[in-house]
């Protein structure tokens, strides 16, 4: 790959890193300190069209508590690009991670969970890269989303993962879990002022008891979901103690 392949790939995030983030951290918490950064100092993309109207759909799709998830995300998922990522975070698009952001539970959605055999996340990436080709999005930043959200639960040691695919799933692991497999003290990986203002600008209001039932519904439902993927995850989540004081 030459050099402006590899600037057209950064762009969407489809850099290739390893999965397991524990490889990426060294077995460390943190590559570097995590300093203080608040949602006022981040800017969330609005201002493209898309994902103006992507926010719009999300707010209207999601339940309310989903829709937070989503945005709390968003934001974490800047603090880990910014001070972990930081050579990717000069060239990584903020519209292409907020896209991932906003749809990446798509499939929770009551009008699609119910209506489809498939796990909620492939099958919500496949309602996300269609709505996405709806409103026009450029054909590669929407495979990017969607590779990213069918592989935001695909925790693992090994192969890699798209860039956008690992913060993605760093951050929605930090807001559902608090922990990862092969980081110790992974709640450190966010500076503790950042995580009290983005639960303060939106608000979890029950969310881990409001996913774990997502999960034990799909779980039921399709016993062969990609949710069983993670042991225990309704368990996992609910067992959040770096989130409950925030519940």
């Amino acid at each position: 790959m030459n050099a402006e392949e590899a600037a057209v790939n950064a762009v969407n995030g489809w850099t290739a890193v390893p999965l397991d983030a524990g490889v990426i951290f060294k077995g460390r918490p943190y590559l570097k300190e995590p300093y203080p950064l608040l949602s006022s100092a981040i800017e969330f993309p609005n201002h493209d069209r898309i994902v103006a109207e992507a926010q719009d759909f999300a707010r209207r799709k999601l339940s309310r508590q989903t829709y937070n998830h989503s945005m709390r995300v968003y934001y974490f998922a800047t603090i880990i690009l910014q001070q972990q990522f930081e050579v990717y975070s000069k060239t990584l698009s903020p519209s292409t991670l907020a896209l991932a952001c906003l749809l990446h539970d798509l499939g929770t959605a009551e009008e699609y969970f119910s209506t489809t055999r498939m796990s909620f996340d492939f099958y919500g990436a496949l309602k996300a890269l269609e709505y996405l080709n709806s409103v026009g999005s450029a054909p590669d930043q929407a495979q990017a989303v969607t590779e990213a959200i069918i592989r935001h639960q695909d925790l693992g040691s090994e192969g890699n993962i798209t860039l956008l695919g690992q913060i993605l799933q760093l951050a929605t692991i930090y807001d559902n879990v608090g922990e990862y497999p092969t980081l110790p003290e992974f709640n450190r990986i966010i500076h503790y002022d950042s995580l009290v203002d983005v639960n303060r600008a939106f608000p979890r209001e029950g969310w881990l008891q409001c996913f774990a039932k997502v999960i034990e519904q799909e779980e039921t439902m399709k016993p062969w979901c990609h949710s069983t993927h993670i042991n225990n995850f309704a368990q996992l989540v609910q067992s959040n103690k770096l989130m409950q004081p925030f519940e």
